[in-house]
């Protein structure tokens, strides 16, 4: 079983027979005892104590550079970090992998919309994905899938050009970017603003109401959640990652589910089964004050300049700030 950690202010390294002291103030990670840690460097089994070693080594890194630790560095973190297995990959896209990956650890658990710290033997830079599946799925198999774009980042790099199938990672789950409504909350429709990779944690969201409203058609009880419309745009439909996924779940709840997917620079012919729902061009203002209303909450998340112009649009149609939940990616 793999144990819950408590990150610590100062920890000690190994790096071959020299032992490098240093203390390291982590802000906003994780609020742990003061202790000391010592593991070898060339140790990259995913043992317990090289998961000490992989996660206090990467923040030092990290912080280096102005990359996915030093950016959520006040965001809050689950304390359990958790062995993972790859079990599957699919190139969702051209540009995209999908990974599936089965998690070892039995009280790992995220909410729908929170991305990984993502923990790799030998990178020495911690990766940030947001997860794409359900939290149904890990419920039900210990499954999460993440959706990684190809970049000349490490973490990334290693995802398209290292990874195989069984290699072992960790992942400790963070963001304040979520959808967790509990049974008597009240009924709310949801809108989803996805720019390209960005549908990954409202693919998460879209997929988590939909489990909430079979849940609720089976037993007759439990959240009732509203209407969800789904605004996408992605340079091309080869990039429009999940197209399948999504259009099964319009097919299953056209009473609910409905999608807009923009294409921005389409050059081939569009093929007929995604033709209805297509419209060349950026998803506009328009399309989204269309569904404002006092019991509708939207979600964004795509690059900076995309989520800060729907945010800015949004409260300037009056939608409260507080039902205006965005995340950004890099």
């Amino acid at each position: 079983m793999t144990p819950t950690f408590s990150w610590t202010c100062k920890f000690c390294i190994c790096l071959g027979s020299t032992m490098t002291c240093a203390a390291v103030m982590m802000p906003g990670l994780l609020q742990g005892s003061i202790g000391t840690i010592c593991t070898r460097a060339a140790s990259l089994r995913l043992t317990p104590r090289s998961l000490r070693h992989l996660t206090l080594t990467r923040v030092m890194n990290s912080k280096r550079n102005t990359d996915h630790m030093e950016r959520t560095a006040d965001v809050v973190r689950q304390e359990i970090v958790s062995i993972a297995k790859v079990c599957g990959t699919v190139d969702e896209s051209p540009s995209v992998k999908r990974l599936c990956l089965r998690v070892a650890e039995k009280h790992f658990s995220f909410k729908a919309g929170q991305w990984v710290d993502f923990f790799i033997p030998g990178v020495s830079v911690v990766g940030g994905f947001s997860i794409c599946s359900s939290p149904r799925l890990l419920e039900q198999e210990k499954i999460i899938e993440l959706a990684v774009k190809y970049a000349n980042h490490p973490p990334a790099l290693w995802v398209h050009n290292q990874c195989t199938l069984d290699a072992e990672v960790a992942l400790r789950v963070g963001g304040e970017f979520f959808f967790d409504p509990q049974p008597a909350d009240a009924s709310r429709n949801l809108v989803l603003i996805a720019g390209g990779v960005g549908i990954n944690p409202l693919l998460s969201i879209l997929r988590h109401a939909a489990d909430l409203h079979r849940e609720r058609a089976n037993k007759g009880s439990g959240y009732e959640i509203g209407t969800i419309q789904l605004f996408y745009s992605a340079k091309n439909t080869s990039e429009l990652l999940f197209k399948k996924n999504i259009l099964d779940l319009v097919n299953e709840f056209p009473e609910k589910i409905a999608c807009s997917l923009h294409v921005t620079r389409q050059t081939t012919q569009i093929s007929a089964e995604l033709k209805p729902y297509i419209m060349e061009g950026r998803i506009m203002e328009k399309e989204i004050r269309d569904h404002i209303s006092e019991e509708t909450l939207f979600y964004i998340c795509g690059p900076p300049p995309m989520t800060d112009f729907f945010s800015k649009q949004l409260e300037k149609s009056h939608v409260p700030k507080e039902h205006i939940c965005f995340e950004k990616w890099w």
